[in-house]
């Protein structure tokens, strides 16, 4: 959806092997299943602007307190 609606350059993926949330319960990886509620990082970089159009959708999927957007410099001419 990133790349292919909004044409967003540089997105990673990264899948939590373990982790909690907020009722203090531990989820881990189990080879024998899946399991849907480990973490995951979804980290992006783009122009201002398309990140402005992205992030209504991204709030309609994930809870606003689970977002985190700063500016950044890519050290590019």
């Amino acid at each position: 959806m990133l790349h292919d609606q909004y044409k967003v350059h540089g997105v990673t993926a990264f899948r939590g092997i373990a982790g909690f949330g907020s009722k203090g319960v531990v989820h881990a990886d189990d080879v024998l299943r899946l399991n849907v509620h480990l973490p995951l990082v979804l980290e992006f970089f783009d122009e201002p602007e398309t990140v402005d159009a992205v992030m209504p959708h991204l709030l309609e999927l994930v809870p606003g307190n689970h977002i985190l957007r700063w500016e950044a410099d890519c050290g590019c001419a």
